[in-house]
């Protein structure tokens, strides 16, 4: 009876996770692996049917949603979409997970705090698309990714973890294997989040709740 009564209460004390997923789902495979018992993954949606990050899901044992957003007119009405989907699996925090779809302002600010997203080098430098060509263009030394909270302007919200890695003569912007070998950060950053404030986290600023942590 004790033993399930920790049990029980240390579920309790674990916050509900939701990942937006476009495509094959390699970051959802990375959070499912670093899963850790601040957390838990309850949903995965995806904007596009079939991909295989809904499939990976589905084998974890996770629940899936597919909110295709071809079938909306409106960006507004399709994240109004994602946003009932959250709150009828009662998702405390949102994981961007290679989701190609940039959300609105409402949403954003809905889940401020509470929405996290992995960019794949150190921010503030090179934010956007094609941010691994632009720094080895620029010549970079050290890569590496960044998890951040999301903001209405893009990769411009609150630092939250970063890792780096040396960038060597012979990378190419397709060999990123490396890199994404450092997005185990994306667990820690989830994890550092959900205990935080005894499991609540307020983004007042860009300053604040900003961890560094270097891949060794």
């Amino acid at each position: 009876m004790e033993t399930s009564l920790v049990k029980q209460n240390s579920d309790q004390r674990r916050r509900r996770v939701g990942v937006l997923i476009s495509g094959t789902g390699t970051k959802l495979q990375a959070l499912m692996d670093q899963a850790s018992s601040p957390s838990e993954i309850v949903l995965v949606v995806s904007n596009r049917p079939g991909v295989q990050g809904l499939k990976r899901a589905t084998l974890a044992g996770i629940q899936t949603r597919v909110v295709d957003h071809k079938l909306y007119a409106s960006p507004a009405e399709f994240d109004a979409t994602i946003d009932h989907v959250l709150e009828e699996f009662k998702v405390a925090l949102v994981c961007l997970a290679g989701f190609t779809r940039i959300l609105t302002g409402t949403i954003v600010k809905k889940w401020n705090g509470k929405l996290l997203n992995i960019h794949p080098l150190l921010l503030p430098s090179f934010k956007g698309v094609n941010a691994q060509k632009q720094a080895l263009q620029a010549g970079v030394r050290v890569s590496g990714c960044t998890v951040h909270f999301v903001a209405e302007e893009v990769d411009a919200g609150a630092i939250i973890v970063q890792e780096a890695v040396e960038v060597l003569s012979s990378d190419r912007e397709d060999q990123s294997s490396r890199t994404q070998s450092v997005s185990c950060c994306y667990g820690a950053g989830v994890q550092w989040v959900c205990e935080a404030g005894g499991g609540r986290t307020h983004c007042l600023g860009k300053k604040l709740l900003i961890w560094a942590y270097v891949y060794k």
